[in-house]
């Protein structure tokens, strides 16, 4: 049977763990959720960054249309 989660070790400070605990509480849910949920933002957010700067960089490849015509040439523009 194929497991969609992973178990985790990390090593957290006790006055963390002793917040988190509290902080769990109030949410309802545990520490494994809310480091697991966290986690899961964080690579999310990341990977949205990474998407976006892809799209980004593809656009800046091809250039943005501004409209009208070139009317000088290269020599034109560069005469003194």
């Amino acid at each position: 049977m194929a497991h969609d989660t992973q178990n985790l070790t990390i090593r957290i400070r006790p006055e963390t763990v002793r917040k988190a605990k509290i902080l769990a509480a109030r949410r309802s849910t545990s520490i494994s959720r809310l480091v697991a949920e966290q986690l899961e933002a964080l690579v999310a957010a990341e990977d949205a960054y990474e998407s976006a700067q892809r799209a980004a960089l593809a656009l800046l490849d091809h250039g943005f249309p501004l409209g009208g015509r070139i009317r000088a040439s290269r020599d034109q523009w560069h005469e003194r």
